[in-house]
């Protein structure tokens, strides 16, 4: 583990600690040898004497290094005469069997990663259809790296469709033959970790992640060890708001700067965009709104350029919220308003109803709480028809703080639900606090926090107004007293 006697400054500051504590980031630079390595692999798959087997298989080989990258367009176009576009098969006829199955697993990875970032229906089962099928070429004739590489993407697949057992009997397979250390085995304890937080376990997550830690730092491979470093950072962020330790989010941010060492290393725009909104993030929850800025700023600058307009907005919607904090409130909102159209114009739920909800905390901390409150009950319709219950309970938690002593202004005696103002009110607080006290296990000191209460307000709010609560209330400690 690492640890921390101070916060970093910054990104640069943050790397330079990692370097001292981990020797092994010192790395030679190889990105020129890469760059090379490319040219001769295109200055080859140009010779005309290569068999067809040959060439499909050095397309596949480069189109995984676009993959590395990031760089998936390029990825599927290096492999259109053979994959003319997502949804379609790849065109088999004539191949060696092998070489067959490299080419769907090269498809089916490119479907599952473009079809999840772009929303593309069914792209998942069609990516499992394709990787299955390649699993099962690589099986019979017994290439173990190449079935265990087929069981690692598989399971990401079911990763991204939260079928998070099957990811689990895939991994664990996997694993079963992937006995050396080495990048593939690197990759599926990563997406081990991965599954274990989707499920909600994040102290098995993290456990996995610095046990097997050697292994990652040694790699060569700047994109899986930037991976490494992210997940890594995320663990550590979700420890700290489990249990609030400075040196949880320390050590955190030393884990995001690595992130971006490795991503900056690897030329992996999209990760490296990602990681710098997670540091960006990561200071505005600390108040360090000048470093915040800084990240935020450099991961926008990427998103144009690779023109990714809803990451782009995304970041924009933590923008509004440090001019917020700042009480910047007019600038807040011309950000957030802007963010929101281009969700709007995207169409993806989550991002939408995220930029909606800070949407709404800039209309009523400028005292327009009739549109705050328009703002809000639009978040909640939307999360319930996507089927997003943590999002619609967030919102209804932001509702009730931001709105809570302003509904009468809000709706002049009459909101929009046809109820009268106490009784909205009432409704209003009531599924909060149940809300809350879900979210916390029941520890009234860990909802009141959350929906913005004092810790006597609430138990006071549970024993008069909302007593059909208290089952959901974690029974009350009595400590002794010190004599």
């Amino acid at each position: 583990m690492i640890g921390l006697t101070k916060p970093c400054k910054g990104r640069t500051d943050c790397v330079k600690f990692a370097s001292r504590s981990l020797p092994s980031l010192q790395i030679s630079r190889k990105a020129g040898f890469d760059m090379s390595l490319r040219a001769s692999q295109l200055r080859t798959l140009e010779n005309s004497g290569l068999s067809v087997n040959d060439r499909v298989e050095l397309c596949c080989e480069i189109a995984k290094e676009f993959e590395n990258r990031g760089e998936y367009d390029r990825a599927c176009k290096v492999l259109n005469d053979y994959w003319p576009r997502i949804g379609e098969l790849p065109k088999l006829a004539g191949l060696e069997t092998s070489t067959a199955a490299e080419l769907l697993l090269r498809a089916g990875v490119l479907t599952g990663i473009i079809g999840g970032h772009r929303q593309i229906p069914d792209a998942q089962e069609t990516a499992k259809d394709l990787l299955t099928q390649s699993h099962s070429i690589f099986e019979s004739r017994q290439i173990t790296g190449k079935t265990a590489e087929a069981l690692t993407e598989l399971a990401l697949c079911y990763w991204r469709t939260d079928q998070l057992n099957e990811a689990r009997v895939c991994l664990k397979e996997a694993l079963g033959v992937l006995t050396r250390d080495n990048e593939l085995r690197a990759k599926a304890l990563l997406r081990v970790a991965m599954v274990e937080h989707a499920a909600e376990r994040d102290h098995k997550a993290f456990r996995i992640l610095i046990k097997h830690a050697p292994l990652f730092l040694k790699l060569n491979n700047h994109t899986l060890r930037g991976s490494y470093h992210v997940n890594l950072g995320d663990r550590l962020v979700n420890l700290a708001e489990s249990r609030p330790r400075s040196d949880y989010t320390d050590r955190a941010l030393i884990e995001y700067a690595a992130a971006s060492y490795h991503f900056d290393r690897a030329e992996h725009r999209p990760y490296l965009a990602n990681v710098e909104t997670n540091l960006g993030y990561l200071y505005f929850k600390i108040n360090r709104f000048d470093e915040a800025k800084e990240h935020l700023d450099r991961a926008r600058r990427i998103h144009v350029k690779i023109k990714d307009a809803r990451r782009a907005a995304h970041v924009d919607e933590t923008r509004a919220r440090i001019l917020l904090a700042q009480g910047r409130i007019t600038e807040a909102e011309r950000v957030i308003r802007s963010a929101v159209n281009v969700q709007e114009r995207d169409g993806n739920s989550f991002y939408l109803t995220e930029a909606l909800i800070t949407y709404g905390r800039v209309l009523a901390r400028g005292e327009r709480y009739s549109a705050s409150l328009a703002t809000f009950r639009r978040v909640i319709e939307l999360a319930d028809s996507a089927g997003m219950t943590n999002r619609a309970a967030e919102a209804t938690l932001a509702a009730f703080r931001e709105l809570g002593e302003h509904l009468v202004v809000a709706e002049r005696g009459q909101l929009r639900s046809g109820r009268g103002v106490g009784q909205d009110k009432f409704a209003m607080e009531h599924e909060a606090i149940r809300l809350a006290l879900e979210q916390t296990d029941g520890w009234v000191s860990r909802a009141a926090r959350l929906a913005g209460m004092t810790h006597q307000t609430l138990a006071y709010a549970l024993r008069t107004r909302h007593q059909d609560l208290l089952h959901m209330r974690k029974p009350a400690r009595h400590r002794k007293r010190r004599q």
